[in-house]
């Protein structure tokens, strides 16, 4: 990857230039791609990674690229997103595509093959195994297929996002001896992508096509009478940002499921094409698409290499993947019976993956059975398709106890799951509320009201992450749970906020974004700076995912220009330069990118020896910032915040396997590996667990 524009050259005098934050994004795919080069890695993991990636940037075009591409339709030659930005974001991402397919090619498949696992194509596939997928092909896939021969009464059909799809430029005449040349064939999302062939055909090692291959060995039967001049598989990305306007609809719920329909339909964004398509059949596409050249994408293998994950599963061999881990209890939950006993003397720090998300669905669980609880109030992000936790507030409401679920129906690639969700419990007698218009509520809380004698007492979970079990196997988050007074109090204001949209009284202990929050993290920030100004000893140690508001970026440049030491672990894209000379010399960044997502939020301020960290639901983006429901929050506890700075900060800051640091011209190196250097992901795992 390219290294941004030095902002070193830039006159002191004037505001520090930030760095792009598409470019940092991108970035951040490099270092994940990084992890399908290692050798260190096993091998099936190392096709996961890659398939990550692939995933990832389907994302970012799908989001980030209309906006640049917009521009450059309009000509636009100002502003973040013009004409010269789409060309150079065009540029950063062709590289990238194209170092995917080096990798694929020349580094996995052969490694694959020596491992006995083999993608045939149609040349290496031996007479009788020619024999199986063509009669595969007539059985499964052809009866699936309506080719469409393109002229006036059959335009151009509607293609779907990220579909598979082939155009063929035909010779000959038609049925009605005319001399149409283009034909589409779409191909159902409903076919699996990777077929195994069977073990008679491939003996020792095992053997693979795709989709693609079997259809493309097999697409000129679908043309009978006609002649096959060139052909290309294709696939079509789309933005897929749903425009819905909260303040002119009057069921939020029902434009986002109209909405959706049609999220598949959207402004072409990216056409990829096989490496060997013509320029004729290029061409053709990228005007029925609207697309300028640059927006083509030609593909050295699959056009999606996301589905090469079914590979990963489909052939069955687990010495290839990453040693199964399995999280222990959490240190001191061991034969306790209950958790409200347990938050009665003190609070219970979850370090997720390491260790298990189970005791969130235990606390949830006897929150449910137990007849001294009352009330149940949660916030729903992203729950995924595991139907444990919805099972157990469903069974809440027949038990007679108020529940009460804020669904966050916008939340990006899940609003359907969420609409799906809303809909169930507020047909058994959940009150579903959904927010607050115009912003996303992001904040993860679930709260609990309990009779304990004479007095209501609450309790509750706080998290860095989404009550998804599927993700909290594969990211890491901290789940706090806590019966502190104050806090528990700031909660319930919380819910109250989102359901009537009073407003949000003062705080006790609880930042809430869009509210207080930036406020208050410019004002430590600030704080901190004047400390080392007066001669204190100050340090801030930021672990999060993004780091983009330029308010929160000129805080901190300021505090290190004070002489704060700054060091900030920002897994993603992040815009502040670091280690620039006489501008940003008191700040490192750090990226760590390992087995699992690193995702938790943990800010830790000094001021000489009085120490502070605060855990949140909020990366430092203005987004974050103004246009979410966040919440910010204090760990008290002198041991457990220090077990956060250990394995939150510490861990990583000493990292010497998995961590990039950033270097002055905004581009990433790799720590240096020593024989002594360790993970921070892997002792912590080595710590809580057990590999298998």
């Amino acid at each position: 990857m390219q290294p941004h524009d030095s902002p070193a050259k830039s006159d002191p005098a004037k505001p520090m230039a930030l760095l792009d934050r598409d470019q940092g994004l991108l970035d951040f795919n490099v270092r994940v791609l990084s992890w399908a080069e290692r050798e260190d890695v096993p091998l099936l993991e190392r096709l996961r990674f890659l398939c990550i990636v692939s995933s990832n940037l389907d994302e970012f075009f799908e989001v980030r690229a209309g906006l640049h591409l917009s521009a450059a339709k309009a000509h636009d030659h100002s502003g973040s997103y013009s004409e010269e930005s789409f060309e150079k974001l065009a540029g950063l991402l062709h590289e990238t595509v194209q170092r995917q397919y080096r990798i694929y090619n020349q580094q996995l498949l052969p490694a694959l093959a020596a491992q006995g696992i083999r993608l045939l194509s149609h040349g290496e596939r031996a007479p009788a195994q020619r024999v199986w997928v063509q009669q595969y092909f007539e059985r499964q896939v052809r009866p699936m297929l309506v080719p469409v021969g393109l002229d006036p009464s059959h335009p151009f059909p509607q293609v779907a996002n990220k579909s598979l799809n082939f155009i063929v430029r035909l010779g000959g005449h038609d049925a009605f001896g005319r001399e149409n040349e283009i034909a589409i064939v779409r191909v159902p999302r409903a076919l699996p992508r990777v077929i195994r062939l069977p073990h008679k055909l491939t003996g020792e090692y095992s053997g693979f096509v795709l989709l693609s291959s079997v259809i493309r060995a097999q697409i000129e039967t679908l043309f009978p009478g006609r002649k096959m001049l060139e052909f290309s598989q294709f696939r079509v990305t789309r933005n897929s940002e749903l425009a819905v306007d909260e303040n002119d609809v009057d069921n939020l719920r029902t434009a986002l499921r109209e909405g959706l329909v049609h999220r598949n339909f959207g402004q072409a964004v990216r056409l990829e094409v096989s490496a060997e398509c013509s320029k004729t059949l290029s061409e053709f596409l990228l005007k029925q698409f609207n697309l300028p050249a640059n927006a083509a994408y030609h593909a050295h293998g699959p056009v999606n290499l996301v589905r090469l994950s079914q590979l990963i599963d489909l052939a069955e061999r687990p010495a290839l993947c990453f040693p199964a881990y399995q999280p222990h209890r959490p240190h001191g939950q061991h034969g306790l019976a209950s958790m409200f006993s347990r938050l009665q003397k003190g609070d219970v720090l979850v370090h997720q993956p390491f260790e298990r998300f189970d005791l969130l669905l235990e606390f949830l669980r006897e929150a449910v059975y137990d007849p001294q609880v009352l009330a149940i109030k949660q916030t729903i992000y992203r729950t995924g398709s595991d139907p444990q936790m919805m099972d157990l507030l469903r069974e809440a409401v027949r038990r007679g106890k108020e529940v009460m679920v804020v669904v966050e129906l916008k939340a990006r690639f899940d609003e359907e799951a969420n609409i799906n969700w809303s809909e169930m419990l507020e047909s058994i007698g959940a009150q579903v509320v959904y927010g607050v218009v115009g912003l996303k509520t992001h904040a993860k809380m679930l709260l609990i009201t309990r009779r304990e004698g004479r007095t209501m007492r609450r309790y509750v979970h706080l998290s860095t992450g989404n009550y998804n079990p599927r993700t909290a196997r594969l990211y890491t988050d901290i789940s706090h749970f806590t019966a502190d007074p104050e806090l528990t109090r700031d909660a319930e204001q919380v819910f109250l906020h989102l359901a009537s949209q009073s407003k949000l009284p003062r705080m006790q202990k609880m930042w809430v974004a869009p509210f207080f929050l930036h406020s208050q993290l410019v004002a430590k920030i600030a704080a901190l700076g004047a400390s080392a100004r007066a001669g204190k000893s100050a340090r801030i140690v930021l672990k999060m995912n993004a780091l983009t508001d330029e308010l929160l970026i000129r805080s901190l440049i300021k505090a290190g220009q004070n002489g704060v030491k700054i060091d900030l672990l920002v897994r993603g894209a992040c815009m502040l330069p670091a280690r620039v000379a006489g501008r940003t010399d008191n700040i490192r960044v750090r990226s760590v990118i390992g087995r699992f997502l690193e995702h938790s939020r943990v800010f830790y301020f000094r001021s000489g020896t009085v120490e502070e960290l605060y855990l949140s639901s909020a990366d430092w983006m203005n987004r974050n910032m103004v246009r979410r429901v966040e919440i910010c929050w204090p760990v008290t506890n002198p041991a457990l915040r220090q077990r956060l700075v250990d394995e939150c900060l510490l861990a990583y800051l000493y990292d010497g396997v998995d961590a990039w640091d950033m270097q002055a011209d905004g581009s990433y190196l790799p720590v240096g590996k020593t024989a002594d250097g360790h993970s921070a992901q892997h002792a912590l795992m080595m710590r809580y667990g057990a590999l298998y």
